[in-house]
């Protein structure tokens, strides 16, 4: 009797995430021989756009990459411009970047957590039918989405597409009024990012420990958001300018979207690669709070990567009461700066994982050219092998649907952005 398997899976992606896409297997006699995580989003030419643009107007434009993430392409932005032009716009404009980047990360981190993956380790196809059982859960969720909004809209006049940054500072400081308005709902959203790590902690995440190797920038002092070193569980510590001496950006012939590789092997970015490198830079309350938990950081699970972001809500909760509380009205709120050409490279830490951009400025101002390398496509190579080992773990002789899901399970779980939502809608097998 042959008990030969083979089994081909086409399916869209991706339910509750941004982009569209699918996932292929080609499964025989009990392995996976082909995988291939197609992303079919049509190019965007974006970093085509951005020819011919000032380092203002860039700014403006690079917000419109990502509807979840406009600050970190803003900031990255600006910091390579004011880097190449020798720009020193000082501590006030340093500590409003760091504030308005947590709120970034404080409402994509809401979001994920909430609304996109407790539903996959809670039994149920999405926030809405999770609210049923967890309605205080989903408000927490939408409470802390919206905090992260309206800090991000104290700097940037607007929470989608923020337009208040401008290279050597902001356009616009908020009173004092408003800082201190906000400083009274952070103050109260704490106790809730405490109690938040505890239920991620909870939730039955599958014990899914695989190989891989973290990447992420470091400070020597703080938890790196917006500036670090690159660096590695494998020995990197580089400088950013130095990107193309140790990773590789390239296409495959099954996806649009670009890969990326360290030294050509896969890697991660993201809270779970973060935590694992930097969680000593953590704040001494956080950490607390972390080792509460039982779960041991540096972590070979991919899944304990919801409570990576809890454990980053909470210290960009704790983060932003600290910088409105010492929040001071400045005297401007930019410096003034001249343009100069050549190579402009900055790198920060996106709430999905490290953000890298170059920009060559010609001699009349305007950039030339333009490279982004964002961190979904850095993480497409360790997501492949992430379902492969996951599916095998898991079991092939599974019925398809309990495949399906949880591939979609594992992709969620690195909350991919290529673009708008979908969702899985029908599944191919061959079999022989």
């Amino acid at each position: 009797m042959n008990n030969r398997r083979d089994l081909r899976i086409e399916v869209p992606v991706l339910a509750r995430v941004e982009g569209e896409g699918a996932l292929e297997l080609d499964i025989a006699a009990g392995r996976i021989t082909a995988l291939r995580l197609r992303i079919y989003e049509p190019p965007r030419f974006f970093e085509k756009f951005l020819e011919g643009h000032t380092p203002d107007e860039v700014i403006d434009l690079v917000a419109r990459i990502c509807g979840i993430c406009p600050v970190a392409y803003q900031i990255t932005a600006v910091q390579a411009f004011e880097g190449l032009f020798g720009v020193d716009p000082g501590p006030w404009v340093r500590d409003m970047r760091r504030l308005m980047y947590c709120g970034e990360w404080l409402q994509s981190h809401a979001l994920h957590i909430h609304l996109l993956a407790a539903p996959d380790f809670l039994g149920f196809d999405s926030a809405i039918a999770m609210a049923g059982s967890y309605p205080e859960e989903v408000r927490r969720g939408l409470r802390l989405q919206g905090l992260g909004n309206d800090l991000i809209a104290l700097l940037g006049a607007r929470s989608v597409h923020p337009v208040g940054l401008r290279v050597g500072g902001f356009h616009h400081a908020p009173s004092s009024g408003e800082a201190k308005a906000l400083l009274a709902r952070v103050d109260a959203a704490l106790p809730e990012a405490a109690a938040l790590i505890a239920w991620t902690a909870g939730l039955a995440l599958p014990d899914d420990r695989q190989q891989f190797t973290s990447v992420a920038l470091r400070q020597p002092q703080a938890y790196a958001i917006e500036a670090g070193r690159l660096v590695s569980d494998a020995g990197l510590d580089c400088d950013v300018a130095d990107w193309d001496q140790h990773f590789r950006e390239f296409q495959v012939p099954h996806s649009t979207a670009l890969c990326a590789t360290l030294h050509d092997q896969p890697y991660l970015v993201g809270p779970l690669a973060r935590v694992n490198l930097n969680a000593a830079q953590l704040p001494d309350w956080v950490r607390e709070l972390l080792a509460s938990t039982g779960i041991g950081f540096p972590s070979a699970n991919m899944f304990h990567s919801i409570v990576a972001r809890a454990i980053e809500l909470a210290l960009v909760l704790g983060e932003a009461q600290r910088l409105l509380r010492d929040y001071v009205e400045p005297a401007s709120s930019h410096v003034g700066w001249t343009t100069r050409p050549g190579a402009a490279v900055a790198a920060t830490e996106a709430p999905r994982g490290l953000l890298w951009h170059c920009y060559e400025v010609a001699a009349d101002g305007r950039v030339s050219a333009a490279r982004i390398v964002p961190p979904t496509s850095q993480n497409q190579g360790r997501c492949e092998q992430d379902i492969r080992q996951a599916l095998e773990a898991y079991g092939l002789d599974q019925a398809d649907e309990a495949l399906r899901l949880r591939a979609e399970t594992v992709i969620r779980n690195y909350d991919p952005c290529i673009s708008c939502a979908t969702h899985f809608l029908r599944l191919k097998t061959r079999r022989a």
